[in-house]
């Protein structure tokens, strides 16, 4: 697993074990109330979330806080974590390792249905999808969308997966595969949500962590909501409305472009020496103020 650029963000520690010390604990608190009861939810224990969280200050302290380039013995690991010594050997022998082939699955036919939507060959003037004719020898195909992002993955098996996600049709008489106007935005199912989950809230948080660690300058990072109370159901449901189709209409540009600078970045460069990544996200809360404040 692999974290952003090591900073050394040392500040003055105490060993007293209160997370308020730092004026970080109530926001801690908070951030982790969802995620804590989506754990229950999953049926995973406190103990098992410690585990997972013991692992995790071993690897960022590993990865984020090296000397010189080189990373930390086990002996400072615990000191700075609080981690016992022995548990940081355990911990980083035993180091897990990510799903890649849910990674890789997930990218292509993310990445396929990203190009069909930014790709001027496979849309309308106006950016709609184009439908495809799943085989074509002279032109642009269902086919060759897919193996212009992945050959190691058969068009047919890709074309099986959107049409039981419901992201397509295949039109069988006429043998083209339309796209489903709302794709880009289709609930993913089963482990997929977790891959996302855990990219788009993980960026998310690794952007706002990196403009509040800064010390001076500019918040590096694009991180802003807009919020209102003292609303009725049917005002929120309005705003709810209007925020979907300007989301829908700001993911659909950002896309296009990805995809135009990313082709004009391989022609320059070379796909080796283009090595920068974005996420740029959305979102949308809402919650009666009265069950808010009872926590």
């Amino acid at each position: 697993m692999v974290f952003f650029p090591t900073k050394l963000y040392i500040t003055p520690m105490t060993q007293s074990g209160d997370p308020d010390a730092s004026g970080l604990g109530p926001a801690v608190r908070r951030l982790l109330r969802p995620l804590v009861k989506a754990l229950i939810a999953k049926g995973i224990t406190a103990p098992a979330l410690y585990r997972v969280l013991k692992e995790l200050y071993v690897e960022v302290a590993r990865e984020d806080f090296r000397l010189n380039g080189e990373q930390p013995t086990d002996s400072r690991v615990s000191v700075i974590t609080g981690v016992h010594r022995k548990d940081v050997r355990a911990l980083r022998e035993s180091a897990g390792t990510e799903d890649t082939a849910l990674g890789q699955r997930v990218s292509v036919l993310a990445t396929v249905v990203g190009r069909w939507l930014a790709d001027p060959q496979t849309t309308t003037s106006e950016g709609a999808p184009r439908p495809l004719p799943r085989q074509a020898k002279d032109a642009i195909s269902f086919e060759t969308l897919v193996e212009s992002v992945s050959r190691d993955v058969r068009p047919r098996t890709i074309l099986d997966e959107l049409l039981r996600r419901g992201l397509v049709v295949h039109d069988r008489e006429a043998d083209t595969v339309v796209l489903r106007g709302d794709a880009l935005v289709a609930r993913d199912g089963g482990a997929e949500r977790f891959h996302f989950f855990s990219r788009n809230i993980g960026d998310h948080v690794s952007a706002a962590v990196e403009n509040i660690l800064i010390e001076e300058g500019p918040a590096p990072f694009l991180e802003r909501a807009v919020f209102y109370n003292n609303l009725t159901a049917d005002s929120v449901d309005a705003i709810e409305e209007r925020a979907r189709v300007l989301a829908g209409e700001v993911l659909a540009e950002l896309n296009r472009l990805g995809f135009e600078r990313q082709s004009a970045d391989e022609e320059d460069v070379g796909a080796g020496g283009a090595n920068e990544r974005f996420r740029f996200g959305v979102y949308f809360y809402r919650e009666d103020e009265a069950s808010e404040d009872e926590r």
